[in-house]
């Protein structure tokens, strides 16, 4: 029996029940929700909509990134017949407040701080607005959504008499125009499209038994209806699993891949490129390149088994789970599509439009169609048009465009859409992407160029990183034009396009070629290269103008975001630390901000000992892809570990700190009502503060995971090659019972403590307390040193309470050069736990710690 409703999937929620639904990292922190969590969140959010006064055809904005509350938001609507209207993480509030404005929102629910930045803009004088009051939209963040719908019952709410027809939401694209365009989508639309892959996926259910669950990593935003079905609809069809991830690190995504053994990754094109580009950039620090590509080549004509198994090093960087790529959002690379195949990954693509509500056609993953967009899925016609544009019809073309508070048609002549796409279909009904329609060129001499072609005889030229071919007006007709960023930024273009041409008809050859000015071109948020600005900015450059356009996201726009500093302020020679008083904190920030930004991978100890704006920029030619080689051991908390050290601490450890120094307690009843896990920050004096910390606390605090200088604990592990070999053999043995009787963790001065941070934070989950010095080193007159500003990073994104405790005495003893003290000489005091809001400056949590910790100092 046909479903009338997108809200009748949500029985398959409550049959899934325990089973792990979206798991997402919140900080440091692995948040994982289950399907029945997800179906009572959602009844729980209809519920907070109702006491809102917020039903049927109320529109509600969803503004934030990916997350489980993001569904629970999306269902919630839906169970009260309210509109969604997502919109774009990165989407500017000047135009988030043009669709507030247009569609009347009665609530935003979003990522913290995005209302502010919404009233910010409506403050700006140069935004035109009916509204003068826009801070009295009601907003909801994303992480207390679960905290603000706990008052209300968890039972199933009980939907209003929905319609097929009924909207479910109105997606809009980004743009800079006065009316924005939304593209209505209802019930119906979803229905027909997702409706034929249940019935396709339902014949594969009983092998899906044997890799149960599926994981997908989904790196696609929900706010993009390609992203909801690889994100919401399809999963709970095989109870699978789903995993959020914000950053686009190519290095992250590999380890997560790993880490929790991913199925599928769920991704635009230029993802499965920098992929690659990361795979050989780690072979070429190897010094295995070469030999890849050798083995590249004889794999060519290779049965996938045996492929799979010549590059098994790879697959084991992913994990021997891993086996599919799923690309949407725009049109991928045939190279790009082959070196993953050949490699043993299956590369699955689809092909789509918002207004098609998003599949029109898909690629069977056990009858691939190499290089095609798949076959055209039941329900839907198609037919190509005589200047072969793709026509599509059927259920699930969208109802309407919503456009200045009007409802326009989609549909043209006979309910076909026109798709402005050119493609064309082979014997065996495959659909092949030949190039949008209104990206033809269409030359003087009345031939029409494919952009795409140009684009692949460029991207076989070596210095070429990435291009973009436009069609440059010339006296009514159009000329191709190359807008190249190279590597390294000083290649001879000319030469370069001199070689493409060299493989391209007369009537393709590319006379007009522009390098880009920045390190890649101006991206939507689904990583599609905006190529409206590229040709104003081509225009502007070939009309006589000296100033380039930026896009906005250059190196500069991201030191500038984070300094504060304006860009007439920065040149190549400007110093980080002088010239920007860029601190610990803003470069651990700028870091990830230009990995993000570049999807890049950047060797931190370099990046550390960058001085200038400069050494940056250079950085940004030759990224590198080593990384800082501390080792993070698993085992310690894992059996017997786990068993062991609790018996060797009260057998060996706790009578020796009660027969050395029986030390003197306070505070204990400041943690009568904790349950923690929680974060302890004490001073250093000491190699034995750690004994001294554990004796202070209850028993049940006792798991702790012990962060110590990252520097010393690699040179215990890695002693000099020089060494005798019993000392080199003492020396790693010392690092290994370390970590075993004391579960200590490395934690850097200089580079990698971002991977420390992450140990943590899974140390955590793990229902670990972590014990952290962060004064960074011990005290060389008693007195402490200034916390460092990595502690409040930690303490932000752990999201737990932080425990001062102060040790005093013991500096006294060890400038005595006494081992033995009677009892009550050292003093151990615990302070009151504090929790710090969410997005609290980094620096001044650290010194509110500092304050905390010097307070419980006890005089002699």
């Amino acid at each position: 029996m046909r479903r009338k409703t997108v809200t009748e999937y949500l029985q398959n929620f409550y049959r899934h029940g325990s089973q792990i639904a979206y798991v997402q990292q919140r900080g440091y922190r692995i948040v994982r929700w289950s399907y029945r969590q997800i179906a009572e969140a959602s009844s729980q959010f209809a519920r907070e909509l109702e006491v809102r006064n917020i039903g049927r055809g109320d529109h509600v904005l969803l503004w934030g990134a990916n997350c489980a509350e993001w569904v629970i938001a999306f269902f919630g609507c839906l169970l009260r017949g309210a509109v969604l209207v997502p919109m774009d993480r990165i989407a500017s509030p000047d135009f988030v407040l043009r669709i507030f404005h247009q569609v009347d929102a009665r609530l935003l629910v979003g990522s913290r701080g995005l209302a502010s930045n919404l009233d910010a803009a409506g403050r700006n004088p140069g935004v035109s607005t009916q509204h003068s009051n826009v801070s009295s939209l009601p907003s909801l963040p994303f992480d207390a959504l679960p905290e603000i719908i706990s008052r209300h019952a968890r039972e199933a709410y009980a939907p209003p008499r929905l319609k097929p027809e009924d909207t479910v939401e109105i997606v809009f694209t980004s743009g800079t125009t006065a009316e924005p365009k939304g593209v209505v989508i209802s019930h119906r639309n979803i229905l027909a499209n997702l409706e034929p892959l249940e019935e396709e996926i339902a014949q594969y259910l009983k092998y899906e038994r044997i890799f149960h669950p599926i994981r997908f990593l989904n790196l696609l935003p929900l706010s993009h209806v390609f992203g909801q079905f690889l994100g919401i609809f399809i999963p709970q069809l095989i109870a699978g699993i789903v995993i959020f991830q914000e950053t686009l690190n190519p290095s992250e995504i590999i380890r997560r891949v790993k880490k929790e053994r991913v199925s599928v990754v769920v991704a635009v094109p230029r993802l499965l490129e920098t992929l690659r580009d990361k795979i050989k950039r780690d072979l070429d620090f190897e010094g295995s390149l070469a030999r890849f590509q050798e083995q590249y080549r004889i794999a060519e004509k290779e049965h996938f088994l045996k492929r799979w198994w010549r590059f098994r090093a790879v697959h084991r960087k992913f994990g021997w789970k891993f086996w599919a790529f799923v690309s949407g959002g725009a049109t991928l690379d045939a190279e790009i599509e082959e070196f993953w195949s050949r490699l043993g990954f299956m590369v699955i693509q689809g092909y789509g439009l918002t207004e098609t509500t998003s599949l029109i056609s898909v690629n069977h993953p056990f009858k691939l169609g190499k290089g095609s967009i798949g076959k055209v899925l039941p329900g839907r016609e198609i037919k190509l048009a005589e200047n072969g544009e793709i026509l599509v019809r059927g259920e699930s073309i969208a109802e309407g465009y919503w456009q200045g508070k009007e409802l326009r048609p989609v549909r043209g002549d006979e309910g076909w859409l026109h798709t402005g796409d050119v493609g064309e279909l082979d014997a065996e009904g495959n659909l092949y992407f030949k190039g949008r329609k209104k990206n033809v060129i269409v030359t003087a001499e009345g031939m029409n160029v494919y952009p795409e072609d140009l684009e692949a005889a460029l991207r076989r030229q070596p210095e070429v990183r990435d291009c973009v071919v436009i069609g440059l007006a010339r006296d009514g007709n159009a000329e191709p034009s190359a807008v190249l960023i190279l590597r390294p930024r000083d290649a001879d273009a000319e030469s370069i396009i001199k070689r493409a041409n060299a493989s391209l008809a007369e009537y393709q050859q590319i006379r007009h070629w522009l390098v880009w000015p920045d390190e890649d071109f101006p991206r939507t948020s689904t990583q599609k290269i905006r190529t409206n600005v590229i040709e104003e900015t081509v225009r502007a450059k070939l009309g006589g103008h000296a100033k380039v356009p930026s896009s906005g996201s250059t190196l500069a726009d991201l030191i500038a975001g984070i300094t504060g500093r304006s860009h007439g302020e920065l040149s190549p020679q400007s110093s980080l630390a002088s010239d920007l008083n860029l601190s610990s904190v803003d470069r651990v920030e700028l870091l990830s901000a230009i990995e993000d930004r570049y999807q890049i991978d950047l060797n931190e100890s370099q990046f550390t000992a960058a001085t200038t704006v400069g050494e940056l920029e250079q950085m940004l030619q030759e990224p590198s892809a080593r990384r800082a080689d501390y080792s993070y051991p698993r085992w310690p908390q894992r059996w017997p570990v786990t068993w062991i050290r609790p018996a060797i601490y009260y057998l060996l450890v706790w009578p020796a700190t009660l027969l050395l120094a029986y030390p003197q307690i306070r505070g204990r009843e400041n943690l009568r009502q904790v349950r923690g896990p929680i974060l302890v920050v004490a001073n250093h004096i000491t190699y034995v503060d750690i004994g001294f910390v554990l004796a202070a606390l209850p028993a049940r605090f006792r798991r702790l995971a012990v962060a110590m200088e990252g520097e010393r604990v690699q040179a215990m592990q890695h002693p000099p090659e020089d060494w005798p070999f019993y000392q080199r053999w003492i020396s790693k043995l010392t690092y290994r019972l370390l970590i075993a009787l004391f579960n200590v963790f490395p934690l850097p001065k200089l580079t990698g403590f971002r991977e420390s941070f992450a140990f943590a934070g899974e140390s955590v989950d793990r229902g670990y307390n972590v014990l952290v010095f962060p004064e960074g080193l011990r005290t060389r007159d008693g007195r402490m040193a200034p916390f460092q500003a990595g502690i409040g990073i930690l303490a932000n994104n752990l999201g737990i309470p932080g425990l001062p405790v102060r040790i005093d005495g013991l500096f006294e003893l060890r400038a005595a050069g006494r081992h033995i003290a009677p009892p009550g000489a050292v003093k151990v005091s615990i302070g009151k736990p504090i929790q710090f809001e969410p997005g609290t400056d980094a620096n001044e949590i650290a010194v509110e710690l500092h304050r905390r910790v010097e307070e419980l100092r006890i005089k002699n």
